[in-house]
């Protein structure tokens, strides 16, 4: 049986004219599933969770979270859904401890023990003062808020930004364990790993547009493969960057990237395995060191896709 869909989102546009905002957004979130949403700064993840929230209305296309409208439901749909914003922004209410409290008594928390469980595992000083946390210990805090009441939902703009990298990785394992008991996570990230680590499926968007949405499954088994090399001199470097960029453009089915570091010309290349052969008889031409596969992993996913946008 398919799963329902938790949030959904339908020809949402929100229009800050000079082509920022978000257009034309269309998309659905299945229940117990994570969901991630990837693109460059001012591309529009913080825009779109921010309407889920009903902090903003789009001037068109509408957004449901458990059927409810987002905009018109927000106070209903705020009592749902676990948040943390992009932007952490305490209110002054001294210390953590105190912050912690007020949010355990408009959640109509109880039980603490998960709190605290929580608090232990992020290694928080909930006794210091909010306004001399720093950076990490703020987006720790926004964490520990958004899950101690383990709603049904959560969206997440950026959770793991400030963080370190062990407690990145407590985080991960946090959303995981919050989806193996069949809680919805939409979280946006600019980091892949990150992505790759937990979504069941990645949206990709760029300058306010919907460029691509894939499965775990879909860039996991890409028949691309990835290889990097050096070649010998400036001279080689631009002839080979030239008969690369022709051999991709034939086929419309690749990926490079090449430049200058500390004297090196390296390329990285990405191509389906039906193309090595040919693309291997093209490298002959060249001399060519430290040739090396790489996996070809969400990130040169959408590196490829935005490529192939701004040529396009």
């Amino acid at each position: 049986m398919e799963k329902e869909n938790v949030i959904e989102v339908e020809h949402l546009t929100k229009d800050y004219k000079r082509g920022r905002g978000i257009f034309d957004f269309t998309f659905q979130v299945k229940k117990g599933s994570v969901f991630g949403l990837i693109g460059t700064n001012g591309s529009g993840k913080t825009t779109t969770i921010r309407h889920m929230m009903g902090f903003i209305k789009g001037d068109s296309g509408s957004v449901r979270i458990v059927g409810m409208d987002a905009w018109r439901d927000a106070a209903k749909v705020k009592k749902l859904v676990g948040y943390v914003p992009g932007q952490i922004d305490f209110p002054d209410v001294g210390t953590g401890t105190s912050f912690l409290r007020i949010q355990a008594e408009l959640l109509g928390l109880k039980d603490f023990s998960y709190m605290n469980s929580l608090i232990d595992r992020f290694k928080i000083d909930i006794t210091a003062p909010l306004n001399r946390m720093s950076k990490g210990m703020k987006q720790k805090m926004a964490v520990v808020a958004a899950f101690m009441a383990q709603p049904d939902i959560y969206l997440l703009d950026e959770p793991s930004t400030g963080l370190d990298p062990l407690m990145r990785d407590t985080l991960i394992e946090l959303i995981l364990e919050q989806k193996a008991e069949g809680k919805t996570v939409f979280m946006s990230s600019h980091v892949f790993k990150e992505l790759e680590d937990t979504c069941d499926e990645v949206m990709f968007i760029h300058n306010g547009h919907i460029v691509n949405q894939v499965k775990r499954s879909q860039y996991e088994s890409d028949p691309h493969e990835t290889y990097s090399f050096i070649v010998a001199s400036e001279e080689e470097y631009l002839l080979c960057r030239e008969a690369i960029d022709r051999f991709i453009q034939r086929y419309q089915d690749g990926h490079m990237e090449c430049w200058r570091r500390h004297r090196h010309h390296q390329f990285t290349v990405a191509l389906p395995t039906t193309r090595l052969n040919e693309f291997f008889a093209l490298l002959s031409q060249f001399t060519v060191s430290k040739l090396g596969s790489e996996q070809y992993s969400l990130e040169k996913y959408y590196t490829t896709i935005i490529e192939r946008r701004e040529v396009a």
